[in-house]
């Protein structure tokens, strides 16, 4: 049942931002998803399957890679927060993280098909050189993606308006994934194929991708830094002269029993859902499509527009649901969408339709971008009760500790990928792989989601911040320190 949106007998006005605020806002997404996320997605169809480099070691990097990256956001978040300048505590970040995050991201896929015979300490130099390269740019990436996503908790102080700005982001994050999944299906153009073998040179494909999406990364720093203002930095932040301890302010934000409610439920999706992440794409490649990599790489592409699609029919069908019956209760609809995804795909990818499992990546697109909107709709009105209760602002501080929750929960599932696929028995070298690698495969990716799902569904229904309260806490917030 919606809750009446007043409080105290007065109904509070709605602090709605420029349209055009949100979208250049939202532009932001786009480095974070060729930043961080380009090279997971294309991680195992590289080192493993292009490269050779076994599966469970693949798994360890990418593990390693965001326990790394886990360990950096703290700190960052933490600089962030004590960043007094003239530009404000995000800006500054934002502008120089994101242009150099971009003109470094080739990097990453800059090694040699030579190598796979090499080892360093009785193992593959290719993981050693994942492991190094990505503890050279996590830093940088990191920079950006944690004052940025701060940057969001400040936009706004309205429970509504908050759920707005979200929304945005999430249809923008969905256009921008599309190049993630497109990655692949570039490497299959003419210009990356070996003459007389038919194979293609993935590492060229990737070095030049990755290097025209770095410049267009710059280009969205610098426009993203012009374009948007930090709002509570004059009123309230320059307003506090001592600086936030790392230790007590990440003490502090673990205390906050709502953060602890959001960050198991957010822990739950992301573990369950990553841990098969990868999983699909060998369902795709070796179960629909036969073993053929270059239909089984076209598919992935389509399957990338169909999450596309699910997401931007979803974040905005979730936005207006959300302020009918409530943010948690909007977010279990999204639960729901997301088991009826990931069970389906047993169902859906088939051999016989190919095209049918695009219908599940369409509601796993859905689930995905509906549930991270809310989450961070949801987590903006905690910042809130935590600045009631503590009389800090910390949205750098949350933002790190729910990444660094979040991005192990992720670091773990891409391990456990490895682990399953070499516990199924797959080996890179065959086109036609065992019935019963098959069917792990599978059964993995349409039945372990749900169980994250389940347990996302039961914590998000224990946070207490429902509409009603979050007004109160914004009354009292703006009688203490004024508006912003």
């Amino acid at each position: 049942m919606q809750e009446a949106n007043i409080a105290n007998g007065k109904k509070p006005l709605r602090d709605r931002l420029p349209i055009s605020t949100k979208i250049f806002y939202s532009l932001g997404t786009a480095v974070d998803m060729w930043g961080l996320w380009l090279y997971a997605s294309v991680a195992f169809a590289v080192f493993n399957m292009y490269l050779g480099v076994a599966p469970w070691l693949v798994g360890l990097a990418l593990t390693l890679i965001r326990v790394f990256d886990a360990i950096v956001d703290p700190l960052v978040g933490w600089f962030s927060d004590n960043l007094r300048s003239r530009h404000g505590r995000r800006r500054p970040f934002i502008l120089i993280a994101g242009i150099l995050s971009g003109l470094s991201l080739p990097i990453l896929f800059l090694v040699s098909p030579s190598w796979a015979e090499m080892k360093f300490l009785g193992v593959s130099v290719m993981f050693w050189y994942m492991i190094l390269s990505n503890m050279i740019y996590i830093p940088i990436i990191s920079s950006f993606t944690v004052p940025y996503y701060s940057l969001s908790n400040e936009m706004s102080p309205d429970y509504e308006e908050r759920t707005s700005i979200m929304a945005y982001r999430s249809m923008a994050q969905k256009i921008a994934e599309l190049g993630n999944f497109y990655a692949l299906r570039f490497t299959n153009l003419a210009w990356f194929l070996i003459p007389g073998t038919g194979q293609k040179n993935v590492l060229l494909g990737l070095q030049v991708y990755s290097a025209i999406l770095g410049i267009v990364m710059a280009v969205l720093a610098i426009i993203i830094f012009f374009r948007v203002k930090e709002r509570y930095y004059e009123k309230v932040v320059v307003k506090v002269k001592e600086k936030i301890s790392i230790l007590s302010s990440f003490g502090a934000t673990l205390k906050c029993k709502p953060f602890r409610q959001m960050v198991v439920m957010g822990g739950a999706f992301i573990l369950s859902t990553s841990m098969v992440g990868s999983l699909g794409y060998y369902a795709t490649v070796f179960y629909v499509a036969g073993g053929d990599k270059i239909v089984g790489d076209n598919w992935q592409f389509w399957m990338g527009v169909a999450f596309m699609l699910g997401g931007l029919i979803g974040v905005p069908f979730h936005a207006v649901l959300s302020h009918k019956i409530g943010k948690r209760e909007a977010a279990v609809v999204a639960c729901l969408i997301g088991i009826c995804g990931y069970g389906g795909s047993w169902f859906l990818y088939t051999p016989k339709i190919l095209w049918l499992q695009t219908v599940a990546s369409c509601l796993m697109g859905m689930c995905a971008a509906s549930l991270w909107m809310l989450h961070s709709s949801i987590g903006a009105d905690i910042i809130d009760y935590d600045e009631l209760n503590t009389h800090e602002r910390r949205e750098g501080s949350f933002t790190a500790c729910a990444s660094y929750i979040l991005k192990l929960g992720n670091s773990l599932g891409y391990y456990f990928s490895g682990l399953i696929l070499t516990w199924a028995g797959f080996t890179w070298k065959l086109k036609v792989q065992a019935p019963e690698t098959i069917f792990w495969i599978r059964s993995s990716l349409a039945f372990l989601p749900i169980v994250g799902l389940i347990i996302a569904i039961i914590f998000v229904m224990r946070v207490p911040l429902t509409k009603r309260k979050s007004e109160e806490i914004r009354k009292q917030l703006e009688a203490r320190r004024g508006t912003v």
